[in-house]
């Protein structure tokens, strides 16, 4: 399967703000190396330890060098000469790499990565003389790395929270370029720590979809899971109460936001969802819930379907209210899709939402 430029950003975006960028460092560092690697070889005219007439100088450890990527800074270890000098080509000063490189790792990410789109991209960052069977090996090295990482157990740590959302891209399958489901779940662990639990493609959001998904992060030891967080997918609601019983469900308050506002004529949507939003700004459990039932009455003479919607969606919008205060901003809507710009702060912010350090999230209490 190969995704076309715009699905790729997207799902970049995904993964880039759901832990730090941590995953995508890790894969960018990974590939970068081995391209620079694979030049050295062809400049120096042969592998580490290889017998070679070929051999025109011997490697000579190491220097590390920082690049700057969207991802973050990367340490690239570039190999020294006995005689002549070696700088890969595809870091030449004021050469962009991110871009061709996002495509390469989010393609081996998805689908595994053609051999042909890594030869492009070396000739494209300008590298050139690499041979179709080093080419073939790096595209093994990060198919191997992407595959460890993507069935890794989950068992280290418990993850209290659970975010689940969902965005669609056009790929190219079989020579047609057709609109796939890309959903992705991201874990939040009881310091505060978030984390990509995994990601998958299909053809859309079914619920037999959604429930292999499911039952692969917990067959591979998800557990600890007190509250799932998600829009209102009836597919996914129901993967989620089949796969997570005892959990509980959060609705997505964005998601939430934008079905309300459907129902409302445009010149109102504003004070619709601000009046709204007063729900999420209460200082407590009774007076959240309560609240809710208050901005019902408000609307009912206006816009009478908002109202409805509201009361039969009471218990899942306010799910979030039987946990931690300090968590309440990071669990009453998806991450990191719906959450915006917020998605890149900490999962467990204080009420303020102002501290750049995260207290724990130990003290949640088991879901109600």
């Amino acid at each position: 399967m190969a995704l076309d430029d715009s699905a790729l950003l997207e799902m970049i975006e995904m993964l880039r703000t759901a832990d730090g960028g941590e995953l995508m460092r890790r894969l960018l560092g990974g590939m970068l190396q081995a391209i620079v690697d694979a030049e050295a070889t062809v400049r120096i005219g042969a592998d580490r330890h290889e017998r070679s007439d070929a051999r025109t100088t011997q490697r000579n450890g190491t220097r590390d060098k920082l690049v700057t990527t969207a991802a973050g800074d990367l340490t690239v270890k570039i190999p020294k000469v006995r005689t002549g000098s070696f700088f890969p080509a595809l870091l030449a000063p004021r050469r962009r790499i991110d871009v061709a490189l996002h495509a390469v790792v989010m393609q081996a990410y998805v689908e595994g990565v053609s051999t042909r789109r890594v030869d492009d991209l070396v000739v494209a960052m300008g590298g050139t003389g690499i041979s179709k069977s080093e080419v073939s090996r790096i595209c093994a090295q990060l198919d191997s790395e992407v595959a460890l990482w993507r069935t890794r157990t989950l068992d280290h740590i418990a993850f209290p929270y659970v975010f689940l959302d969902a965005t669609y891209c056009k790929a190219r399958l079989a020579g047609r370029v057709v609109s796939q489901a890309v959903v992705i779940a991201t874990g939040v662990s009881a310091d505060g720590r978030r984390e990509v639990l995994g990601c998958a493609t299909g053809d859309s959001e079914t619920e037999a979809f959604w429930t292999e998904f499911l039952r692969d992060l917990r067959d591979r030891g998800l557990g600890g899971v007190q509250l799932v967080i998600s829009d209102a997918h009836r597919g996914l609601v129901n993967a989620i109460e089949t796969v997570f019983q005892g959990s509980s469900w959060q609705r997505c308050r964005v998601h939430f936001m934008r079905n309300v506002l459907a129902k409302v004529s445009k010149g109102h949507d504003e004070m619709a969802a601000a009046t709204i939003r007063t729900i999420f700004a209460q200082p407590g459990q009774a007076e959240v819930r309560a609240q809710v039932d208050l901005v019902a009455d408000m609307l009912r003479g206006r816009f009478p379907a908002v109202t409805d919607m509201l009361l039969d969606a009471k218990v899942d919008l306010t799910a979030f209210a039987d946990f931690p205060h300090a968590h309440w901003r990071k669990i009453w809507s998806t991450n990191p899709l719906s959450s915006g710009s917020t998605a890149r702060s900490s999962a467990a912010p204080t009420s303020s939402g102002s501290s750049p350090t995260p207290p724990p999230c130990s003290d949640s209490p088991a879901a109600s």
